[in-house]
């Protein structure tokens, strides 16, 4: 009779359990909204792996919706904070003594300059790749074929050759 009890319970599930909640993607999407990239958001100790996160997208069109329009979100944030960055110029310019010491004079930051030129790109970079139809570089290829004037060409040279 013992047998017959452990055949009526149901299959344990394989694998770790799923951390799966509404609040978790809601987590997830307002990370995502603000530029955070998948795999730095789950980094964090109580967040899921990012396979995990693309599975449930993949099984659930609202959460792949949502992920998507968070990262829309999340890519005109970094376009706009690329902005923020350019007309920041509070350390661009330094205070120092002047040469005589007695008054002060402003100097230079270039690496300050530099470190901002850097984040920008940075960001500009990862648009494009994330998004090329809307951050990349737009090429404009432009080319001319005269296949008409060449076939007559070699149609009036092979009735000579006749």
């Amino acid at each position: 009779m013992a047998k017959t009890a452990k055949a009526k319970q149901p299959p344990r599930p394989v694998g770790r359990p799923s951390k799966y909640s509404n609040a978790l993607v809601v987590e997830i999407c307002k990370r995502l909204s603000v530029g955070e990239p998948l795999a730095v958001i789950c980094r964090d100790e109580h967040m899921p792996h990012p396979t995990t996160v693309r599975d449930w997208s993949d099984r659930d069109p609202s959460i792949s919706l949502a992920i998507a329009r968070a990262r829309e979100d999340g890519e005109d944030y970094m376009a706009a904070e690329c902005l923020g960055i350019a007309d920041d110029s509070r350390n661009d310019y330094m205070a120092q003594l002047a040469e005589n010491g007695d008054e002060k004079a402003a100097a230079f930051n270039g690496e300050h300059v530099q470190r901002s030129k850097l984040r920008i790109e940075t960001r500009l970079k990862l648009l494009a790749k994330w998004n090329p139809k809307k951050y990349g570089d737009k090429l404009e290829i432009a080319a001319t074929v005269s296949i008409g004037n060449r076939l007559q060409e070699a149609r009036e040279r092979a009735a000579k050759g006749r």
